[in-house]
């Protein structure tokens, strides 16, 4: 049996990625087995997820994917779990659209029929807060918030005319948690700090933050128990492949069903480090190079020159690249920050620049309009872009053809992207496969040749 419930916010901003960490770590201190989940199209916070569960978070977004595959997802996970928590995204209510819930919280709430824990922003609020906090219990009958923990309550006081605004309003109160701006995991632009830059004690000082403000045993206790058939799933085949996958602290920004399904398509992933290894594994037939945070270490992935040498001559040679965003823009030929110019590989002919505001924000789906490593003409996928970088150049040159015909969640064209040489493709969109599963097949297939 597994106990489940969604962690929504109010807004963003409001301490819902530290109260969710904080109850994980706090359950798996306990001994439970806690299985985490992150709606919409987030890497960061699955990150920390696995640090302070010891198990990969999975990615829900009623977008990028089907929401009839959903249920299948987060059982196949939770099967063997005993406490499934999943964090939500923005606002309870907010998604791809004003006029829908697609993309939200509310909505993945709703199709795994789990019950909501809202946490709000009670600074410089009293009876307000529980006026705030009646709109989201009642804005939608179909999402079940149980309670609300109260975040950034500043004294005794405060704490007693909450809790007496939100018994007057029959909102339940599941915890106060004092005003603690030391504790939070920094942010820089994309988010979060990745969960490869911080220490173990960081999750151990939100679960002590939290256990001082909230019931956790109490807590749980209120949430309904599930059970969960096992999901019946393809035995991996025996792997035909080895797919390079670049994971390091530059390179972290993956979907874990991306992975997954991989495996599932015959592949065997071979993790190697663009910053730290001085050659590839042996013996591969493609490489997966995902987001993260290449301008942190523009100097350190120049100097690596062997590496970068090496991943050049793997594209000449015809093997099968997929990369996505920062691992887009490693393969360019140098990329600008503040920090000065910094050579890369060098298989595409631009530079990568960063800005001080973000280029790109938002739902992406996709249309392949040429054969490459990911599929044929006509092959659908979605995912999501988010950047500050952008390629510097006034023009793309010819050898440099955008495969992708793009559009943005309300359909409308979002620009040039998916650039194909030799057998490399790189774009600034991250795809989901679980929105498309052939990707995966078709990647596998690219990399047998």
């Amino acid at each position: 049996m597994c106990r489940g419930f969604v962690i929504a916010g109010t807004h963003s901003g409001c301490g819902k990625s530290s109260v969710s960490l904080g109850l994980m770590k706090a359950l798996a201190r306990k001994g439970r087995a806690v299985q985490p989940f992150k709606c919409g199209p987030d890497f960061i916070d699955p990150g920390h997820h696995a640090r302070a569960c010891g198990r990969p978070s999975v990615t829900l977004d009623g977008w990028m994917q089907d929401p009839s595959i959903i249920p299948e997802i987060f059982a196949r996970r939770a099967v063997d779990a005993s406490v499934a928590v999943v964090e939500g995204v923005m606002g309870l209510y907010d998604g791809a659209s004003g006029s829908d819930e697609v993309g939200s919280t509310a909505q993945l709430a709703k199709i795994l029929n789990l019950p909501v824990v809202l946490v709000a922003d009670v600074r410089s609020m009293a009876r307000s807060a529980a006026a705030l906090v009646s709109g989201y219990v009642n804005f939608d009958p179909g999402v079940n918030v149980v309670g609300v923990v109260l975040n950034r309550v500043g004294s005794a006081n405060h704490e007693d005319l909450l809790r007496e605004a939100m018994d007057t309003a029959g909102i339940p109160v599941l915890g106060c948690l004092d005003r603690d701006e030391d504790i939070a995991v920094p942010s820089r632009h994309l988010g979060l700090r990745t969960a490869e830059e911080e220490d173990e004690g960081v999750y151990d000082r939100l679960a002590d933050w939290v256990e001082r403000g909230i019931d956790v045993d109490g807590l749980l206790e209120r949430m309904p128990e599930r059970s969960f058939a096992p999901v019946e799933d393809v035995e991996p085949p025996a792997p035909s492949v080895r797919i390079g996958v670049a994971r390091d602290e530059a390179f972290c920004f993956y979907y874990a069903e991306n992975l997954r399904m991989l495996r599932l398509a015959g592949a065997e992933l071979v993790d190697f480090s663009p910053l730290h290894d001085k050659r590839l594994p042996p013996n591969l037939d493609a490489l997966y190079i995902g987001g993260g945070y290449p301008e942190l270490y523009g100097f350190e992935l120049g100097q690596n020159s062997r590496m970068r040498k090496e991943v050049r001559a793997f594209s000449e040679k015809g093997g099968a690249i997929y990369a996505e965003c920062g691992g887009f823009m490693y393969l360019m030929n140098d990329l600008v920050t503040e920090r000065g110019r910094f050579a890369m590989c060098g298989v595409f002919p631009v530079r990568a620049a960063m800005n001080d505001r973000r280029k790109a924000l938002g739902y992406r789906e996709i249309t392949v309009l040429k054969d490459c490593p990911l599929g044929p003409p006509g092959t659908v996928a979605r995912g999501h872009e988010f950047h500050y970088s952008s390629i510097e150049t006034a023009f793309l040159p010819d050898s440099m053809p955008a495969i992708y015909a793009t559009v943005d969640r309300k359909g409308n064209a979002a620009g040039c992207e998916g650039f194909l040489i030799n057998n490399t493709l790189g774009s600034y969109v991250h795809l989901h496969f679980a929105s498309n599963p052939d990707l995966a097949e078709h990647l596998v297939a690219a990399a047998r040749g």
